[in-house]
């Protein structure tokens, strides 16, 4: 049976990545460019969604991994990661993601000269970024993707024919119980309190061990989530709403902590379990209530689940184009965002429907699959 909640999770996720994406040209934290004007109050909705919203893209991707590997053996899956990974991000460093560098010299006075100018001369040939040009920027998904597809495809191949044995009767036991669902927490509290501290998100796969940690886990998580038996959805939709009171409280704690409390050890981890609590009830609460409302297939699903691979590579670079061209005019912060997210989701169709969709060969460099069979979970996205 296909999840048609887990392809409808996939797509508003990402969906609202790109939402997050043109936050974050408001917001005081650091981003490629910045609006004149920087609007405290946003950052609330946005550290709310930045709790979870990455963690259960590589859940997803963990999930879809299992259902993908029902059907296919290590060498097809490696092979079919390659081509829908790796071929994508090589695209979008050489074509997509250059554009975006570009503006931002051109914010910094670093160039002058017009795009295809400054592309021949100094996008791919001055170092990798952020010294140089040479980026993955937003893609960097795709290539801790496919690691944590390949690190961890022995394990997976190992479980695969051990239904019945002790780890698949002990995830059976715990996925049948609303609180035992949350035994992934100590993973997500461990790698918070002891690397988070010192290893610096970076995006740059070498080194960055905080994220390769945090999210190999959360990838690893999703696939023992459907491992012990899809009987994991029943429990997610059966105590969603508790998930969301825990997820309700621990949040407000996070913000009474921010507000009132000093950093200290105690506070560190403390605050460290805390948020590991709240990531994983609102990705439990996610999944309940994706199962409960969202388990019917629709034509609207069977087309947003082909586009959003295509959706996720172009945005940021709509994104950032759009905003370089508003950042300093005189206009509401409500309409430079209205315009950039309906340019950045028209923008997006556009290139998909008119480009990507109708002519074949574009497709596997997008990620989108030719052939017109109906795929099985996980498969249609990264």
């Amino acid at each position: 049976m296909r999840r048609h909640e887990l392809d409808w999770i996939r797509v508003l996720v990402f969906a609202l990545l790109i939402l997050y994406h043109v936050g974050m040209f408001f917001v005081p934290w650091g981003w490629h460019l910045k609006n004149n004007v920087i609007y405290e109050d946003i950052r609330w909705p946005m550290i709310f969604v930045n709790r979870w919203r990455l963690p259960i893209l590589f859940v997803i991707s963990g999930i879809g991994t299992f259902y993908a590997l029902r059907r296919r053996t290590g060498g097809q899956f490696v092979a079919e990661r390659f081509w829908r990974l790796i071929v994508p991000l090589i695209v979008g460093i050489l074509l997509i993601v250059p554009p975006q560098v570009y503006v931002e010299r051109l914010i910094e006075g670093a160039t002058t000269a017009n795009y295809w100018s400054w592309y021949a001369t100094d996008a791919l040939r001055d170092g990798s970024y952020p010294a140089g040009n040479f980026s993955w920027h937003h893609l960097w998904f795709l290539p801790y993707l496919f690691l944590f597809s390949v690190v961890l495809l022995p394990l997976f191949l190992w479980l695969r024919p051990r239904t019945g044995g002790a780890i698949h009767r002990t995830l059976q036991r715990w996925t049948r119980r609303p609180w035992l669902l949350y035994f992934p927490v100590p993973l997500l509290f461990l790698t918070e309190a002891l690397l988070e501290p010192f290893f610096p998100s970076t995006h740059a796969l070498v080194g960055d061990w905080f994220n390769l940690i945090n999210f190999g886990g959360c990838f690893l998580i999703g696939f023992l989530l459907v491992y012990g038996g899809d009987h994991f959805w029943e429990t997610a939709e059966r105590a969603r709403w508790r998930y969301v009171g825990v997820g309700t409280l621990t949040f407000t704690l996070l913000v009474l902590r921010w507000f009132f409390l000093e950093d200290s050890v105690v506070v560190h981890f403390s605050e460290a379990f805390v948020h590991a609590l709240n990531l994983w009830s609102w990705i439990l609460a996610i999944f309940g209530f994706g199962k409960r409302h969202l388990s019917k297939p629709s034509r609207a699903l069977s087309y947003a689940n082909r586009a959003v691979y295509p959706f996720y590579i172009l945005h940021q670079t709509i994104t950032v184009i759009l905003a370089y061209h508003v950042k300093d005019l005189p206009w509401s912060g409500w309409s430079k965002a209205g315009l950039l997210i309906v340019g950045t989701f028209g923008g997006c169709w556009l290139i998909y429907e008119l480009l990507i969709r109708r002519v074949r060969w574009l497709q596997p460099l997008f990620g989108v699959k030719a052939a017109p069979r109906a795929p099985e979970s996980g498969e249609t996205s990264p």
